[in-house]
């Protein structure tokens, strides 16, 4: 067997099981089935139960592909300097998108929903994020891809250490609220936390390319 092949064999293996658990479940669901909560749990839209399959092509298989060739079509060839842990990135996001399959497909059979669990899950993946940003290395598709941290190597490094402190810090206080803060309020809070750890780190990169280049001069 193709070593590259059967390195990949597991994580096709964890794509394949919620398409495995929807097969089990399929002749139990009926033919409208929720397909959307709001922050209380409550469930504001239905569907069709094949648009499940269309939900799994959408995380897991996508979240593969997608991670499956940016290495190969990335036009600074940087990616595959990551190595082992580009391979482990890999790993995580298609167990996190399996997962979240899992969760909604199971939410869909019982028609219940917990906002707090998906929380969970969304904190577990920033900081995991949080640990991995140092490593990534300059590209167009993965990380904190600004003008100025794609310009200079150094704005890119710098721009991922800090932000990667601060995305560690953001899950843990998502993982957190999530049990303390009610879901309904939560979503507010959320909300916020994904729009600070998004704006400050293009923030940052601009302020430091801009030191950088003054120091310069």
């Amino acid at each position: 067997m193709n070593v590259e092949l059967k390195k990949e064999l597991p994580i096709i293996g964890i794509v394949l099981i919620p398409f495995v658990y929807l097969a089990l479940i399929w002749n139990s669901l009926p033919e409208r089935v929720p397909i959307h909560w709001n922050s209380d749990g409550e469930i504001d839209n239905w569907g069709s139960k094949f648009t499940l399959i269309a939900m799994l092509f959408m995380l897991p298989v996508l979240t593969y592909v997608i991670m499956s060739v940016v290495s190969k079509i990335d036009p600074k060839k940087k990616m595959p300097l990551m190595g082992g842990k580009l391979f482990q990135l890999k790993f995580f996001l298609v167990l996190f998108m399996s997962l979240l399959a899992l969760v909604i497909v199971y939410m869909t059979k019982t028609q219940s929903s917990s906002p707090s669990f998906v929380f969970v899950l969304i904190g577990f993946l920033f900081t995991f994020f949080g640990n991995y940003f140092k490593v990534i290395q300059p590209n167009y598709f993965i990380g904190i891809r600004t003008p100025w941290t794609l310009e200079n190597q150094e704005v890119w490094k710098l721009t991922h250490v800090f932000a990667g402190k601060l995305w560690f810090i953001a899950g843990f206080l998502i993982i957190a609220g999530s049990f303390i803060i009610d879901s309904s309020i939560f979503i507010v809070v959320f909300l916020g936390i994904v729009f600070t750890i998004s704006i400050v780190p293009v923030i940052y990169s601009y302020l430091k390319y801009k030191r950088l280049k003054n120091e310069n001069i």
